[in-house]
């Protein structure tokens, strides 16, 4: 499907759009480089783990590294967390040495971030990817919230409300119109990584709270295509089955399934729905001009129920940022920085101010994502 049929057929705005119906995407997957090359490279979940293991090579000589010989890129964030809390004071303290490095390292990036005309004036940065579902990623964020502070930068940094493997999936609700959810109670979602693709079904919870606060992914699917090694043809192929089996649940479970896919993927996204660049760790070539993924997927899905089927693809950052939409109205200018494989970015300037999301105040609004990644680990 062209954009202008996308757009003039269904309402909704095109492929990787600026102007979404909550807020306009002020930038995206942004590459500031430094001397050293890639700033996000500086702050990601590699670099983490490097210097971690900086600070293990001391200990090690002594033969009192707390790991042993196992590579500091195959430790878990569990064990990572466990020893934070554990009676081991010297690998308490070696963990908490690399989560300081790395924090400055995240302030040094977000002040780079922070200076650049699209950041000018955020007020506040949610902070997500598979970084954050840990206990080490809550201190990291924390931490530098506080180096930016005795700085003097005006910011909130805080840790994603929703778990990072769902963020993505409730924040293409935000990609949808309206009219969608009169009609509708669900809509079908996928997030697509470098090494794993998720597809989920997720309910709006339109009707307890128009502002979309009350969203929650019901069920999905995990396929972890890096261990396939499939091809793009193969990829398209599994994605498209994924989706119609949550198809066949939602109808079974009784949902009014919106005709919508609300898609998160790397990379710059065309207007089109081609990917320009940014997509190198996907299978096969996405950003080859004869590829368009939401066209193949309207091939395998043409109509879900008894309409067309409308397709949305933006930025995985992007989608993962919209999740906060219902809990950033009490501010205007707002980023998201995702620590993963790289440092995904967007920044976001409201639109609208929904009554239903400004009643708490800023200081509310961060209290209650504090208050949301402490049930998390509860």
């Amino acid at each position: 499907m062209a954009t202008d049929e996308l757009v003039k057929t269904t309402g909704i705005a095109h492929h990787g759009a600026e102007r979404l119906p909550s807020v306009d995407v002020d930038s995206f997957n942004i590459e500031i480089k430094d001397e050293d090359g890639f700033l996000g490279d500086r702050a990601s979940k590699g670099a983490f783990r490097e210097i971690l293991d900086r600070w293990r090579k001391p200990v090690r000589k002594s033969g009192e590294d707390p790991f042993g010989k196992e590579p500091s890129e195959n430790i878990s964030k569990k064990t990572l967390d466990d020893i934070l809390v554990g009676d081991d004071v010297e690998a308490s303290a070696l963990v908490h040495s690399a989560i300081e490095d790395f924090a400055q390292e995240l302030a040094y990036v977000t002040r780079r971030f922070l200076k650049t005309k699209a950041w000018a004036k955020t007020e506040r940065i949610v902070v997500g990817g598979g970084f954050r579902d840990s206990r080490l990623g809550e201190l990291a964020i924390a931490r530098t919230e506080i180096i930016l502070k005795s700085e003097d930068f005006k910011i909130d940094l805080l840790p994603i409300r929703h778990h990072p493997d769902e963020a993505g999936l409730v924040g293409a609700l935000h990609l949808a119109p309206s009219w969608i959810f009169e009609a509708h109670d669900s809509i079908l979602a996928v997030d697509i990584g470098g090494t794993n693709i998720r597809c989920g079904l997720v309910e709006t919870g339109w009707k307890k709270a128009k502002d979309l606060s009350k969203a929650k992914v019901v069920t999905s699917e995990l396929w972890r295509h890096a261990d396939d090694e499939p091809t793009r043809e193969g990829a398209v192929k599994r994605l498209t089955k994924m989706l119609k089996g949550l198809i066949t649940e939602a109808e079974k479970e009784g949902f009014k399934l919106a005709p919508f896919i609300g898609i998160a993927c790397p990379g710059v996204i065309n207007a089109d729905g081609s990917i320009e660049k940014g997509a190198q760790n996907l299978p096969g070539n996405w950003e080859s001009s004869k590829f368009n993924l939401p066209a193949s997927l309207i091939e395998g899905i043409p109509q879900i129920g008894e309409h067309d089927t409308a397709i949305l693809m933006h930025n995985d950052g992007v989608v993962q940022g919209l999740s906060e939409v219902p809990f950033m109205q009490d501010v205007d200018r707002w980023g998201v920085l995702t620590i993963g494989t790289g440092l995904g970015n967007a920044r976001f300037t409201n639109r609208r101010k929904d009554r239903d999301t400004t009643e708490n105040g800023k200081k509310k609004g961060k209290e209650n994502n504090k208050d949301s990644a402490k049930s998390d680990k509860e």
